[in-house]
């Protein structure tokens, strides 16, 4: 058996100005035929898991091109080209495969393509016709025709935060292996929820959800089910959330669960989504605390998300109150980084700080703060993987407000993003991370409170009113029922 992997990934914030080139891959992750040998992060983790599992059967393993970038806006023409015709050409180098696994994202755009996702795997599928083809997504995807009509099976993550990536792998691993040899044949079917929203599935009704879907997946006949929550900043005409059933040879009930799914996701939306607060509101419980931390998340600057990273609302209102005893980060600005690299530790500078990219940036701040300390290689943990981190600066002002910049975007995962720099945010009052939801289970176990803030940026959660011209405006919550 010829098992043939590879991965392609990135989250298209089709509102940002940021082009997604070349460089955006390689300052993040990219690998030709190698990733497996290196630790696993977040979108590695299949990877990981394909090959011990296919080599544990005596499998033979070709492993193919590994891409991630950090979301921005539009995949370059000619770099999704290249990436898309090196996994053509690897397939073709070794005559194709029997198996085809890819971890994908399903939410990246290029220009001129708007489902890169349903673009390679229609290539695949047209070339070599007779394989098993296989998908995982971050649950942030667009479902498509496309990508439905093309492969043979498609699981999404189920939980947000993903925590679960190595575990979906498993599951569709097991599902092609069985497709292959015959002893299953899958029928996909989807549904849409016609639903515009964040979820995050550690709590309350979103968690009941997700439990129910492990237990349809015990029913007979069910093999797998999965909820697409789409991303909210891509405006493509597939974007929602849709649900996806896959049965054993029974499309008619894939599809009825499918609807039944999506029909029971609609009439509980207002339990399961995200709760937010203004930034000033926010602001004021946070002072009113006597233990701490409370950590809040900067929402609309995450660059998770495609935001640029270096927005500086909250900054700005965290100095203008005056507030102490605060952690704030990590700001995306690596002319800051290059100053203070060449002043070296202790030095201490005036800076203007941050507000560069793009309206969703803000003003810049000026301040005068004392260079605590820089360091490159530095790691944070998501999951089972560890995310880079770029080269870090500490920046310390007089009000005793800890600032963390870098010069690689990515937002806030854990608290070792800032303890590992020598801050302790157990003593802190006051903790703010560019971040949706990510950072929330280790965050939870040393917060007082976390407050999600609907703040201004790229990835601002006020869906109602978002400027969407490729996606309908049908969808809740624009409109109350939009069934109807």
């Amino acid at each position: 058996m010829k098992l043939f992997i590879a991965t392609l990934s990135t989250e298209t914030n089709t509102f940002s100005p940021m082009p997604t080139g070349l460089s955006g891959y390689e300052e993040y992750y990219l690998r030709h035929g190698t990733a497996t040998q290196d630790p696993p992060i977040l979108m590695t983790e299949a990877l990981h898991v394909w090959r011990k599992k296919a080599e544990a059967l005596g499998w033979e393993v070709i492993e193919s091109l590994t891409a991630i970038a950090e979301p921005a806006g539009l995949t370059t023409a000619s770099c999704y080209e290249a990436f898309k015709q090196e996994i053509l050409s690897d397939l073709a180098a070794v005559g194709g495969a029997d198996i085809i696994l890819l971890q994908l994202h399903g939410a990246m755009v290029a220009e001129g393509v708007e489902d890169c996702e349903g673009d390679l795997c229609e290539a695949i599928r047209s070339n070599w016709p007779d394989a098993t083809i296989g998908v995982s997504l971050d649950l942030h995807c667009h479902l498509t025709d496309t990508l439905m009509n093309v492969c043979d099976l498609i699981i999404t993550f189920k939980e947000y935060p993903h925590d679960d990536a190595s575990a979906r792998a498993v599951e569709l691993f097991d599902l092609a292996e069985k497709t292959r040899s015959g002893s299953i044949k899958p029928e996909m079917c989807m549904a849409d929820c016609r639903m515009v929203e964040l979820y995050l599935t550690k709590t309350g009704a979103m968690q009941e959800f997700v439990a129910d879907m492990h237990v349809l997946e015990e029913k007979d006949r069910i093999l797998s089910v999965s909820l697409a929550h789409g991303f909210p900043w891509g405006d493509v005409p597939d974007m929602s959330a849709r649900s996806l059933v896959i049965t054993d040879a029974d499309a008619g009930l894939a599809q009825r669960e499918a609807d039944r799914l999506a029909q029971a996701f609609f009439a509980i939306r207002e339990q399961v989504i995200c709760q937010t607060i203004d930034l000033e509101t926010a602001l004021d419980k946070a002072s009113q605390s006597e233990r701490g931390p409370i950590v809040l998340a900067d929402m609309g600057d995450n660059s998770g998300g495609g935001a640029p990273g270096d927005s500086t609302f909250v900054l700005k209102a965290l100095l203008d109150r005056g507030l102490k005893n605060v952690a704030t980060g990590i700001y995306w600005d690596p002319m800051v980084v290059r100053v203070c690299q060449d002043a070296g530790t202790g030095a201490e500078l005036a800076l203007r700080l941050g507000g560069k990219t793009c309206n969703d940036s803000g003003d810049p701040v000026d301040l005068t703060a004392r260079v605590m300390h820089i360091a490159s290689g530095l790691g944070q943990h998501l999951g089972k993987g560890l995310e880079p981190l770029g080269t870090m600066v500490w920046l310390q002002t007089g009000d005793d407000v800890d600032i963390l910049v870098n010069d690689l975007r990515t937002q806030v995962y854990h608290p070792e993003a800032f303890e590992q720099m020598g801050i302790s945010l157990a003593c802190k009052s006051l903790v703010t991370v560019k971040s949706l939801f990510h950072f929330y289970a280790p965050f939870a176990q040393i917060a007082e409170d976390i407050l999600q803030v609907a703040t201004p940026g790229g990835t601002t959660p006020e869906f109602r009113t978002i400027a969407y011209k490729r996606r309908n405006k049908n969808y809740w919550p624009r409109i109350e029922n939009p069934f109807l």
